[in-house]
């Protein structure tokens, strides 16, 4: 039989799981380097840019165009690697409140 009070206190605790974990991505970083660590970006789990190194002999002006390059290679790395991150934390978070539903595999990044 069906127990659609447990599901629901369920949901109530997923939804609940769920806030709480998607709350604290920004706790999640990952840092990327480009240009052999001559450019250093770190994103959180919310997609934000939070800290950019640069390395100082990189600021001139004639190797403005590099420097670009670099930042947008760096950055984009490290919101790669935190999008995985992310993904797990939010899976570890809801893991084992839900049955396998089928075709639901990639709701969370399962």
């Amino acid at each position: 039989m069906f127990d659609m009070l447990g599901m629901m206190g369920k949901v109530k605790e997923l939804q609940a799981r769920m806030k709480e974990a998607q709350e604290s991505l920004h706790t999640l970083t990952e840092t990327a380097e480009a240009g052999a660590g001559l450019v250093k970006a770190t994103v959180n789990g919310r997609k934000q840019l939070v800290s950019l190194e640069i390395d100082p002999d990189l600021v001139k002006p004639e190797d403005t165009e590099m420097l670009r390059d670099l930042i947008v290679a760096a950055t984009n790395k490290a919101l790669e690697a935190v999008e995985a991150k992310a993904a797990e934390h939010l899976r570890q978070a809801t893991d084992g409140l839900l049955p396998n539903i089928p075709g639901m595999e990639g709701l969370f990044g399962r």
